[in-house]
C-alpha cells in the first residue's frame, strides 16, 4: 500500500514518527513535507497529499497539523478524497468502516505519539464495510459533482 504522508510545522516531529513506524510496517511512503520547524502553511501540504490520493497514485494519506481541523478541512476540498480528523482509535476504524475515508488527519498537539500510532495502524488495516454505506459514500460523491451551489 502506498501512503501520502504530510505535515505542517507542527506535525513536523509526529509526522517523522509515523514515517518511521510505517517504514517498519513495510508501507511504502511518500513524504510531502514539511521537513523543518519553520512556520508553513497547512493547505501546502494538504493540497498534494489529497490529489496523490484522489488521483490514484497513492492509496491512503495521512496528514498532520497541531489539531488535525484545517488539514481535513483542506483535504477535503479536493473531488474523491474523504479526510476524517481522528483523535481516538475507535473513530479510525469507524471512518474506515463506515465512510472509506482514504485521508487521516491526525492532531500532533492534541493525540499523544502512542495513540497517534495506533490510530494509523487501525486506519491503514481497516477495511470498508460496503452494504449500506455504500450509498452514502455514492451520496457524497453526488454532491462533490453539484456545480449549482
Amino acid at each position: 500500500m502506498k501512503i501520502a504522508l504530510g505535515a505542517d510545522h507542527a506535525g513536523l516531529s509526529l509526522k517523522n514518527e509515523v514515517k518511521r513506524a510505517l517504514a517498519e510496517l513495510r508501507f511504502t511512503v511518500t513524504d510531502f513535507g514539511t521537513k523543518s520547524d519553520t512556520a508553513v502553511d497547512y493547505p501546502d501540504f494538504a493540497g498534494p497529499v489529497s490529489e496523490a490520493v484522489a488521483t490514484g497514485t497513492h492509496d491512503r494519506g495521512i496528514l498532520i497539523c497541531g489539531s488535525g481541523i484545517g488539514m481535513a478541512i483542506a483535504a477535503n476540498k479536493i473531488a474523491g478524497v474523504r479526510a476524517a480528523n481522528v483523535l481516538d482509535v475507535k473513530s479510525a476504524r469507524l471512518s474506515r468502516e463506515h465512510n472509506d475515508a482514504n485521508v487521516l488527519a491526525l492532531a500532533a498537539r492534541v493525540t499523544t505519539t502512542p495513540t497517534a500510532l495506533e490510530i494509523v495502524k487501525v486506519f491503514l488495516n481497516t477495511s470498508f464495510s460496503g452494504g449500506r454505506h455504500e450509498r452514502r459514500i455514492t451520496k457524497i460523491s453526488e454532491l462533490e459533482r453539484r456545480r449549482d451551489i
